[in-house]
C-alpha cells in the first residue's frame, strides 16, 4: 500500500497514542481540518480532546508545560507548523529542557519531543524559512534528528517519543508528499544512525533531510555516465554518526554534503572537519559543501532561487570539483530530462521519486 511521509508521521503518532496512554499531542493546528499538513488528521477524534488538543499562541509557556508533563512521567509531543515559532521558546529549550537531567542530578528526565517543520515555498521570507538544527546542535542535552524518507518518519518519530532524552524532530515540508510503495520499518533501528540509500564507490554524498532525497536523484543521473555515488542519509545531527561517513569516504576518497541550512558554522562544516581530521592524507580533493547562502531568505521567488542550491548546480559542481570527466552539457541535459521540476525554483516539491528507500 502506498504511504506518504505525512501519512507515516500520522501513523506513528496514532500508534504511540494507542500503545501508551501517557503520550499526549498538542500544538497550533493539530485539531484543525488541515491537521498540520495531514500529519495529525483524525487523531483528536480517535483519542479525544484531553490527549490531542490545540494550544494558545504561547510557545514559551507551552514548552514549559511540556517539560512539566515529562517530569510527571507523561510523554508530550509539541508541534510547531513552522520551525521559526520555536525561537520564542528558546529559553525554555536551552536553559530548562536541555539541562533538566543534569541539573536534577539524573533524577528527572525531560522525555519529550518537539516537532518542527521547515522548508521553502509559500513566499514566506526571512522569518519563516529558517532551519535551526545547527543552532540547537550547540546545546548539550538535546537530540536532534531529521528524517528523510517515510520509513524514517515512522521509525524515528516512534523512537523519539520513546527516547528518555528531549528530541527535536525536524521535518522538511517538501518531504511530506514523498511516497513509498511499502512501509517497511524496524523499530529496533537506532534513532541516531546514518543509513545508506544508494551504494557507490566514486563519491560519498551526505544528505541532510531533503538533501538525502536530492542525493538519490543526483546518483541516478551520474549512473548514466558510469559514476556511482554513495548516498548517506544523515538522519541525526546530534549525536552525529561520523564513523559511518568516514567509512564511506575511506572507500570513495571524495565527499559532498548537502544541507538544508547555511553551511557557515553549520553541520556541513562540522562533518567536513571531522572527516578531514581523520582522512586528510587519503583525500585528493577537498570536500564540497552545499547549503543556503549566508543571507536571510528573501520573500521574492526570483531572489530566493539564488539562495537555495539547485540539484542541477550541485550535480555540475560535483562533476567539476572531482574531475569526473563528464561533458557538462550532456550532464545538465540528462539531469533536466530525468528531473525537470528539480532544476528550477518551485513553490511545490518534485514528487517524481517514489520509494522504497
Amino acid at each position: 500500500m502506498n504511504i506518504t511521509f505525512a501519512q507515516a508521521i500520522n501513523k506513528a503518532l496514532h500508534d504511540e497514542l494507542e500503545s501508551d496512554p501517557k503520550t499526549l499531542l498538542f500544538g497550533l493546528g493539530v485539531a484543525d481540518p488541515k491537521g498540520v499538513f495531514g500529519t495529525t488528521s483524525g487523531l483528536q477524534v480517535k483519542f479525544g480532546k484531553h490527549r490531542v488538543f490545540d494550544i494558545p499562541l504561547s510557545e514559551n509557556a507551552l514548552t514549559g508545560v511540556a517539560l512539566g508533563m515529562s517530569m510527571h512521567k507523561l510523554k508530550p509531543v509539541l508541534v510547531h507548523q513552522r520551525a521559526d515559532f520555536v525561537f520564542t521558546s528558546a529559553e525554555q529549550i536551552i536553559n530548562q529542557v536541555a539541562k533538566t537531567f543534569f541539573s536534577s542530578g539524573g533524577k528527572l528526565n525531560a522525555q519529550m519531543v518537539i516537532r518542527m517543520i521547515v522548508g521553502r515555498g509559500w513566499g514566506q521570507g526571512p522569518t519563516h524559512a529558517q532551519s535551526p538544527h545547527s543552532l540547537f546542535s550547540n546545546v548539550p542535552g538535546l537530540k536532534i534528528v531529521l528524517p528523510a524518507t517515510p520509513e524514517d518518519a515512522y521509525e524515528m518519530l516512534r523512537n523519539s517519543i520513546q527516547d528518555p532524552d528531549p528530541v527535536l524532530f525536524i521535518e522538511h515540508r517538501w518531504l511530506h508528499q514523498n511516497m513509498t510503495k511499502s512501509l517497511k520499518f524496524d523499530l529496533k533501528n537506532p534513532l541516531t544512525g546514518c543509513t545508506v540509500l544508494n551504494s557507490g564507490t566514486d563519491v560519498t554524498f551526505v544528505g541532510v533531510s531533503l538533501g538525502a532525497i536530492e542525493g538519490i536523484k543526483i546518483a541516478k543521473v551520474f549512473k548514466n555516465f558510469g559514476v556511482t555515488i554513495e548516498v548517506l542519509n544523515l538522519r541525526s545531527v546530534v549525536p552525529l554518526d561520523i564513523s559511518s561517513i568516514i567509512k564511506s569516504v575511506e572507500k570513495t576518497g571524495k565527499l559532498a554534503i548537502l544541507d538544508t541550512a547555511q553551511t557557515k558554522f553549520g553541520v556541513a562544516e562540522s562533518i567536513s572537519e571531522n572527516v578531514m581530521r581523520v582522512l586528510w592524507k587519503k583525500m585528493t580533493y577537498p570536500p564540497l559543501l552545499f547549503g543556503l547562502k549566508n543571507v536571510p531568505v528573501p520573500s521574492s521567488a526570483m531572489l530566493a532561487k539564488q539562495v537555495y542550491p539547485s540539484g542541477s548546480n550541485v550535480t555540475q559542481k560535483i562533476n567539476e570539483q572531482f574531475e569526473l570527466g563528464i561533458n557538462p552539457a550532456n550532464l545538465l541535459q540528462k539531469y533536466e530530462e530525468m528531473w525537470p521540476l528539480s532544476s528550477q525554483f518551485e513553490d511545490q516539491p518534485d514528487q517524481g521519486l517514489v520509494g522504497p528507500f
